[in-house]
This record gives C-alpha cells, sequence and structure tokens, in this order.
C-alpha cells in the first residue's frame, strides 16, 4: 500500500519538468550558509531514473558555494490543487564532467542562455538593473544533481490525511506510515 504513494511522488516529480504548468516545476531548495538555513525557488529541469532531480545555475551563486561546504539540501514541493507536499532530503551534487554539461547546456533555450553570461556574479550589487552586463566569451552554466536519501509524501484529504517517510537504502526505498 506504501509504495502507491512513493509510485504517486515520483509520477509528480517527472510530471513537475515534463510539464510546463505543472506546480513542482518551480520549488523551494534550502541550503546551509554559515550554519544557517538560506531558501530560493528553483526550477526542476530533469527527475532521473534514479530519482535524482537536475536544476541549474549559476556556478557562481551562493548556493553552490554553500553546497561545496555542505552539500546536504532539503527540497519542497506542493500542490495547492491537490493539497500534496513532498519534502526530500539528501546531498547535492555539482555536475562537472564536460560532456554532461554540454548535454544540458544543449537544453537550456538560447533566450535563457545570457542568464548565465552576466559579468558580475548573481548577487553582487549594483546601482539598477541597467548595470548588468554579458559577455559571449563564457558561461557560467552549472547543472546541479539533488541525491535523494529521505521522500516524504503528505497529502491533505478527508477522512484521514496520509503521511509516509520513505528511505533510500542502496537503490530501494523503504516506506513507513507517520501520523500526520
Amino acid at each position: 500500500m506504501k509504495n502507491q504513494y512513493l509510485e504517486e511522488a515520483l509520477r509528480e516529480l517527472v510530471n513537475g519538468h515534463a510539464k510546463k504548468r505543472h506546480p513542482f516545476r518551480y520549488f523551494v531548495l534550502s541550503t546551509n550558509e554559515n550554519g544557517k538555513p538560506t531558501q530560493r525557488t528553483v526550477v526542476l529541469r530533469k527527475t532521473l531514473e534514479d530519482q535524482s532531480l537536475v536544476i541549474y545555475t549559476d556556478k557562481r551563486t551562493p548556493k553552490v558555494k554553500n553546497l561545496q561546504k555542505n552539500s546536504d539540501f532539503s527540497a519542497l514541493f506542493y500542490d495547492t490543487k491537490k493539497l500534496l507536499q513532498i519534502r526530500i532530503e539528501g546531498k547535492a551534487e555539482l555536475i562537472t564532467d564536460a560532456a554532461e554539461v554540454a548535454k544540458y547546456w544543449h537544453t537550456v533555450q538560447a533566450t535563457s542562455r545570457k542568464d548565465y553570461t552576466t559579468k558580475l556574479a548573481p548577487g553582487t550589487p549594483i546601482e539598477n538593473p541597467e548595470e548588468v552586463g554579458y559577455t559571449s566569451a563564457e558561461n557560467h552554466f552549472c547543472p546541479l544533481k539533488l541525491v535523494p536519501h529521505t521522500l516524504e509524501y503528505l497529502r491533505l484529504q478527508r477522512p484521514n490525511h496520509v503521511r509516509v517517510l520513505f528511505s533510500k537504502i542502496e537503490n530501494d526505498w523503504s516506506g513507513e506510515f507517520l501520523v500526520p
């Protein structure tokens, strides 16, 4: 019975990157910055067969620096219509293999590629938005792989809410029901 909830969660994650208007397309990613949690909204780009999630970022961002110091992450997805929350925790990995980076780079729309070519790093103070400069010489594109260790499923419904915590041990998921 627990497996149906895991299958639903994984299906929704695949739909999150496959369907542009899916509520899981944008999610909250939390990392650790100097011992404090920090959050930002990111875009789900791919769900891999091993249930890892791929996002894209600029390699100069604070989140990359944070993850290089402490690879732990937490991701939060919520569907307001289905009242479904998925919370994932695990370890992040920077994808650095040139062929793999190139594969992901080719999926970035031409209009979005400039987002990875700013002269200054994201978060650098500027006087006004007109000052953002771009370079054509290089990009700072960095795909990140979020490898899950736990996945928590929470469905708000009547007569009873359903909450299941799944833990990944090697390649298998094991689940246990929790009080919602």
